[in-house]
């Protein structure tokens, strides 16, 4: 299956194939030239590498490392008790030469307080030869005393780095799809990685997704453009909660952050100039929400509801 998916099978094995900001890559090299990695928290948006580069920084320094996904199992305790205990407390498979072992907990912003706590009690009493990798989305959904017991690492991508690592994402993209046998249109691609930056995994999982013909071309540029956005504005204009709800339920396959961007976009042609302030606060606060919320289709729907309530249309 690993060799079937991209985002596996063209995961980067070595710290200098990882696509980060130079500053932040320098930090890994870094951990490699000293041979030792301190207990780490690495934090930044979907996608962007967090556990790539764990996993290469792992492999580099030969040290035998596994990874507990917060979202399927660091929420129960025992997974965590049993699990990580005993990983951490036998002797590496690498031998003398291995100063730790590491544990990669990924997307541990995904477990519970009481998870958190037995985790930080784990990071104290392994010391001596295991390390913890933490990756999280949201810095504030992991408590301090794991925050004080890290070094944090921020893969925010500042301005005037995205364009420089588009570039290079670009490149790689075009050097997959070759490997795969996948014609591809430059400018199609390009929009693609533009559309999701810097969501690595999604562009690759999305391009995949459409080179099951062997073309990439413009027929996968099916994008919110082509949503029935003034069928949409003008529901919520006659505050037709049902004719809304009904609406979400037939766009639901296209990404809800789109659709409330498109929406962002028309706000001026749709709302009355006063109420624009408030629709951005709403869009705004909804789009950060639906990063790591349950249900989608209830986050956008909410989010509809509240425009359609506190704003006045034209």
């Amino acid at each position: 299956m690993s060799d079937f998916l991209w985002v596996e099978k063209y995961r980067p094995k070595t710290i200098d194939e990882c696509i980060l900001p130079a500053d932040t890559k320098e930090i890994f090299n870094g951990f490699l030239e000293k041979g030792e990695i301190n207990n780490l928290l690495l934090a930044g948006t979907a996608g962007i590498g967090k556990t790539t580069i764990a996993k290469a920084l792992c492999t580099q320094l030969g040290v035998d490392y596994i990874v507990i996904n917060g979202s399927d199992e660091g929420r129960f305790l025992d997974t965590v008790r049993n699990k990580a205990k005993s990983f951490a407390s036998t002797v590496s498979l690498f031998g003398s030469d291995a100063r730790h072992k590491v544990i990669i907990v990924d997307e541990a912003d995904n477990t519970s307080h009481d998870v958190q706590l037995a985790l930080r009690a784990f990071v104290e009493e392994f010391h001596g030869n295991c390390r913890f990798i933490f990756t999280c989305n949201f810095l504030n959904k992991i408590i301090a005393p794991l925050h004080s017991r890290c070094s944090v690492i921020n893969f925010q991508v500042k301005g005037n780095q995205k364009a420089k690592l588009a570039a290079a994402f670009f490149n790689r993209v075009r050097s997959i799809l070759e490997s795969e046998g996948v014609g591809y249109d430059p400018k199609v691609v390009a929009e693609v990685i533009n559309k999701h930056f810097p969501d690595f995994r999604r562009v690759l999982n999305e391009l995949q997704r459409y080179s099951v013909n062997g073309q990439i071309d413009t027929g996968l540029l099916a994008n919110i453009n082509e949503v029935r956005i003034a069928e949409l504005t003008s529901a919520l204009k006659d505050k037709e909660f049902t004719t809304v709800r009904k609406w979400v339920v037939e766009n639901l396959d296209n990404d809800p952050n789109a659709i409330l961007r498109s929406l962002y976009d028309s706000l001026y042609s749709t709302l009355e100039s006063r109420s624009i302030p408030q629709a951005v606060l709403i869009i705004g606060k909804y789009q950060y929400q639906s990063a790591f919320v349950a249900d989608q289709e209830i986050n956008l729907l909410a989010s509809l509801t509240e425009i359609m309530c506190e704003c006045e249309f034209k």
